[in-house]
């Protein structure tokens, strides 16, 4: 990151106040969410958060996110469904580009190949060495989908 770029954090709250005079509800809303998520993770620290710490607040944010939409989805709630999903539009807007399936078959086969694993029971490493290769590229990673694709790999193997 240059020195002159500013944080993740930074760049929310300077996003919340354009916002705000922009007087667009949704997305102050969101953002105001956001921050104060962000706050209690600092508190939770005590201490300030890189951009890392920040990403990983933001992804946990999204997850629930989409869990909730899918919940309101099964429960005919499709107005509330699409408010959630407006917000994840929002969130990930600022975190970097998730993997592509195969870039997750790919770090699976790599880590199926160092690990030397042959079976199911072999799944906890698998999982860990993929999962680190994908988190070492500086994308998001979505454990559950590296998690199918090993059951999926090894399970046929």
């Amino acid at each position: 990151m240059a020195p002159d770029e500013p944080t993740l954090d930074a760049q929310i709250a300077r996003d919340l106040t354009a916002a705000m005079k922009a007087r667009d509800a949704a997305r102050t809303s969101t953002l105001r969410m956001a921050r104060a998520a962000l706050k209690n993770r600092e508190i939770e620290k005590r201490g300030a958060l890189d951009d890392a710490e920040v990403a990983k607040v933001l992804q946990a944010l999204v997850k629930q996110r989409e869990d909730s939409a899918e919940q309101f989805d099964k429960g005919a709630r499709p107005e509330l469904a699409d408010k959630e999903r407006a917000e994840i539009a929002v969130l990930q807007a600022y975190l970097p580009a998730e993997v592509t399936d195969q870039e997750v078959q790919a770090a699976v086969e790599k880590a199926i190949a160092d690990t030397a694993a042959a079976s199911m029971k072999d799944m906890g490493k698998v999982m860990k060495a993929a999962l680190s290769a994908l988190a070492a590229g500086g994308k998001t990673v979505d454990g559950k989908r590296v998690n199918e694709a090993v059951r999926q790999r090894l399970g046929a193997g």
